[in-house]
């Protein structure tokens, strides 16, 4: 008795199917997303039935969520070491974080100009004031020319993205050149 093994041979392709047409783009697109979906449910069914058995309690946000906390960044310290430098960084910063304004030194809601900023952080130190603002001038003039004045300049600009800019230069000017 012998076993005979079916034959290997290829099939006629004469008989065969014709072949589907390829699938497009958004046709393959619609198969993943299905098949996706369906392995997320299974996913989704499975950590139910592998969690069920967790005793939790619902957590009540008031016991962790308790009021609102300081995220004002931490005050950093000057980095220059020259008075006049380090008032004009003061400068920079308060106005960064206080705001800026035009037209008067300090406006209602507490912004201030430039110059507002340079007073207040001079701390009444009239001649630190004045060693601020003529480097401050000096800064605005090497990049922009024949100015007038700090306050002019602080007045023709409709934001603050040129003035704090200066202020910020002015404070490297300053410590370069040791005041």
């Amino acid at each position: 008795m012998s076993t005979r093994l079916p034959s290997l041979a290829r099939p006629d392709p004469t008989t065969t199917a014709p072949a589907a047409p390829p699938l497009s783009l958004e046709e393959r697109l619609a198969l993943v997303n299905a098949a996706m979906t369906a392995r997320l449910d299974e996913a989704a069914v499975a950590y139910e039935v592998n969690t069920a058995h967790i005793d939790t309690k619902p957590v009540d946000l008031a016991d962790i969520v308790t009021g609102p906390i300081d995220t004002s960044p931490a005050a950093a310290s000057d980095l220059y070491p020259t008075p006049v430098a380090a008032v004009l960084q003061r400068a920079h910063r308060r106005l960064v974080s206080g705001g800026w304004c035009t037209n008067t030194l300090v406006d209602t809601d507490g912004a201030r100009c430039m110059l507002g900023a340079i007073r207040i952080e001079a701390g009444g130190d009239r001649r630190l004031e004045s060693d601020a603002a003529t480097v401050l001038l000096d800064a605005i003039r090497r990049q922009f020319g024949d100015v007038e004045s700090v306050p002019s300049f602080n007045d023709a600009h409709g934001n603050d993205r040129v003035p704090l800019r200066m202020v910020d230069q002015a404070a490297g000017l300053a410590d370069a050149r040791g005041l």
